[in-house]
Parts: C-alpha cells; sequence; structure tokens
C-alpha cells in the first residue's frame, strides 16, 4: 500500500503556504531535479528567489558559507537590517559569530548528554502511550506525537510541568504562523506590522519572552544553574553576555523548533505504519532495525522543508546566473526523495544505510543542535509503541500545515489495536 502519494501537477508555487495543504509538491520537485535543479520562482509578497532541489547541490552548497550567508534571515520572507537585528538567533548569523553562541550550549545537546535522557524518555513514552492507546481511536499527532517533545521540553528548560501545554501552544503559533488552526495572526493573511520585530513577526514572541524572563529570575532567585538556558546566559572567552533580545530569540527557538520538529516526525512515522503493514513487524523484531529507523522516519517526515540562504557574490550553477544578494532555497524536502540518491525514496525503508537525509542540514555548521535529542526520542517512541500493539490503520484522512516551511501532519485520526 503506498503511504501517501502527492497531487499536485507538478507546477506548483513555492511560494504559496495553500500549496502545502496536501502535503509537499513532490511532483514539482522532481520535475525541477530533473528538468530545473536551479529554478527561479516569482514571488507576488516579495522578491523572489532561487530553488536547489538535488541533493549533492543541497549539500554542497550548505558546506559553502562564504557563498551562502544565513544573516540575512533563513526563510523566503524578507526582511529590513532593523527587522532582522531584532529576531535573528544563532540560526541566522555566519561563523565565526555562529560558533561563539553555538558553543556554549552545544554541551548541553551533546550525543553523550542526551544519551543520559533514556531512561527518562521511556518513562514518558509510557506514561504517554498507556494514555492514548486507552482511547482505541485518537488523533495520533495530538495524543502521541505532541506529548512527548512537549514534555522533554519541560525537562531541558526547567520548566513547571503545568506551564507546558501554554508553552507549546504559543510555540506553535511562532512557527506555524501561517495556519489558521495555530494562530489568530496569520501571517499572510492579516497585517502584521505590529509585531515586526518580534520573532516570527508573532505576538507570541512577545509573550514567550515575558515568559522567559519571569523564569530565570525565578531560577535566579532559587539558585538555579541547571539547564540550557543558563548556559547560553554565561559571559563568553571575551566576557560578553547575549543580549536580552537575542536570548528572547533564542527562548523562542527553543520552544517553537524544540517540539515541532520532533512532532512532526513522531506523526508521519505513526503515518507510514498505518498504511506499510510491515513495519510494525519489522520494529517488533527489533536488533539492527533501531540502528537506522529513527534517520528513515526523519527522512520520511522532512519536518524542515527549506533553509533559505543569501548569495554574497555572483555565480553560475546549472547554466543559471545567481546574482549577489539573491535569495536561494535549499529544498530538504527534495533532497531527501531525490531518486539518485535513495532508492524507491517514497517508501519507508527502516533499513536504509547509508541514509544521507538533510533533514539536519547536515554538511554545514549550522547542523541541527538538536539532532541527537531527536533521533533518541523518534526510536524510544517506536520501540515503546511496537510493543504495546498489533496493529495500526488509518481512522480518517490526515490534515497538513498550512506552512511551506514547517512539514507537519497536524491531524492524524488512527485507531490502534492492542498487542
Amino acid at each position: 500500500m503506498t503511504v501517501w502519494t502527492p497531487a499536485d501537477d507538478g507546477h506548483a508555487d513555492l511560494s504559496s503556504h495553500d500549496t502545502f495543504t496536501e502535503g509537499p509538491p513532490h511532483n514539482t520537485f522532481a520535475r525541477m531535479r530533473r528538468e530545473a535543479p536551479l529554478e527561479w520562482t516569482e514571488w507576488s509578497g516579495g522578491k523572489g528567489f532561487w530553488n536547489v532541489t538535488r541533493n549533492e547541490d543541497i549539500l554542497k552548497l550548505n558546506r559553502d558559507t562564504g557563498l551562502m550567508s544565513s544573516a540575512r534571515g533563513i526563510r523566503m520572507e524578507d526582511q529590513s537590517y532593523e527587522e532582522y537585528l531584532a529576531r535573528r538567533t544563532f540560526q541566522e548569523t555566519d561563523p565565526p559569530e555562529h560558533m561563539r553562541t553555538r558553543i556554549k550550549v552545544a554541551k548541553a545537546f551533546s550525543a553523550p548528554v542526551v544519551a543520559g535522557f533514556e531512561d527518562q524518555i521511556r518513562k514518558l513514552c509510557d506514561e504517554i502511550l498507556d494514555q492514548a492507546l486507552d482511547l482505541g481511536s485518537f488523533d495520533a499527532t495530538k495524543a502521541i506525537a505532541r506529548q512527548l517533545p512537549m514534555r522533554m521540553l519541560g525537562q531541558i528548560l526547567g520548566t513547571p510541568d503545568e506551564d507546558l501545554p501554554w508553552l507549546v501552544e504559543k510555540g506553535d503559533a511562532l512557527i506555524a504562523n501561517t495556519d489558521p488552526d495555530f494562530t489568530d495572526h496569520v501571517l499572510d493573511k492579516m497585517e502584521t506590522d505590529e509585531y515586526r520585530l518580534m520573532p516570527f513577526n508573532s505576538p507570541a514572541g512577545a509573550e514567550l519572552f515575558d515568559y522567559a524572563k519571569e523564569l530565570m529570575a525565578e531560577k535566579n532567585r532559587k539558585g538555579d544553574t541547571e539547564g540550557v538556558l543558563h548556559l547560553i546566559l554565561q559571559p563568553d572567552k571575551d566576557g560578553e553576555v547575549m543580549p536580552e533580545n537575542e536570548f528572547r530569540n533564542f527562548f523562542c527557538l527553543l520552544v517553537a523548533a524544540g517540539n515541532d520538529t520532533t512532532r512532526y516526525s513522531i506523526a508521519a512515522g505513526i503515518q507510514a505504519m498505518a498504511h506499510q503493514q510491515e513495519l510494525l513487524g519489522q520494529m517488533q523484531e527489533g536488533g539492527e532495525v533501531w540502528k537506522t529507523a529513527a534517520d528513515e522516519i526523519i527522512r520520511w517526515a522532512t519536518p524542515a522543508l527549506y533553509f533559505r540562504r543569501t548569495a554574497t557574490r555572483d555565480f553560475e550553477m546549472h547554466d543559471q546566473k545567481v546574482k549577489e544578494g539573491d535569495k536561494v532555497l535549499l529544498w530538504w524536502a527534495s533532497g531527501n526523495r531525490d531518486e539518485t540518491v535513495f532508492d524507491d525514496p517514497f517508501r519507508v525503508n527502516l533499513f536504509r544505510h547509508p541514509n544521507p537525509h538533510v533533514s539536519f542540514g547536515q554538511g554545514g555548521p549550522h547542523v541541527c543542535l538538536g539532532m541527537h535529542l531527536a533521533r533518541l526520542e523518534v526510536r524510544v517512541l517506536f520501540q515503546e509503541l511496537a510493543k504495546r500493539i498489533s496493529k495500526v490503520e488509518p481512522a480518517g484522512p490526515h490534515r497538513f500545515l498550512r506552512s511551506n516551511f514547517v512539514g507537519g501532519i497536524k491531524e492524524l485520526p488512527v485507531t490502534m489495536t492492542p498487542a
């Protein structure tokens, strides 16, 4: 059975969020990889942009930070310099500045530190799955996929459990700011200039920043120096402390990106299980499959659909002339379905190896800070799920986010039969 078949006509408008409500337009990406691997898109909402769609080209350009700058924005939207400075996180900086911030927090997300979370994650999975499976039929995105990263976020940030639903709601409003199911301030549907200096051009950014300030004040009163937020606020080797607005933006990034990417990877994995029945049996057999399964599920999901870079000088590629200042979109979603790299890319192969997917931004300095945690959460969740069920089936159509930046199944009705 096919997991999911793209519905676009091969000429989808990549600048439109509505294009992605039926899932990524993979027929368009396939055409571009074959015929126009560096194709220009005009855009009524701002300056047009180049689209890079082949896996090899994405990796090559992502490594070349001298040619491809992140310091002018990572989404297709245009920003003034004032807006860029107000909203940026270390994602929107180039080396060496990028590394100064990254070094501060890298230890908190390193493989050895993350490995210490495994027992904690497994306990959370037990609780989440026990509650969900009692329902029989349910929305797996809401009942399972949303729960684990939300509860792990609380462990990492040191926030009270009762605050977590509110935090995730605000994170959704930020990163899914083009979907009316998640925000009243839909980016392309209304005037949002009032919030143009807030993260993601959203009022949720201001609310999260107020929360972060109160949280850190409370931690300081208690002498609590544990966790990633304390690390990020420490002076660097030159004695400089992160400015307040950058701390705000980093906190918002943790809340939003730390939740959505893992959530939508888990949801996509459950969707695949519901349509490829052999996947559950492979998980139940265990063994070697767990060395490769998480990366394949994350390839399949590709929760970050693209990242933008900006050309720092003129260059030519695939007989196209890119000008200095042009926006260049590296489409992870296309690179992860490149048929010249992945055998049968529209099927989930839990044993796929090697698996040169680009979901974590591999090959460059911006490789995902939370990739070890994401892999661990995905692996443990599916290990525990496979123990508890004998079957998972669709219980209705799934629904995708209205976003050309974050790819995810926001609603996934399923029926799970206990083992």
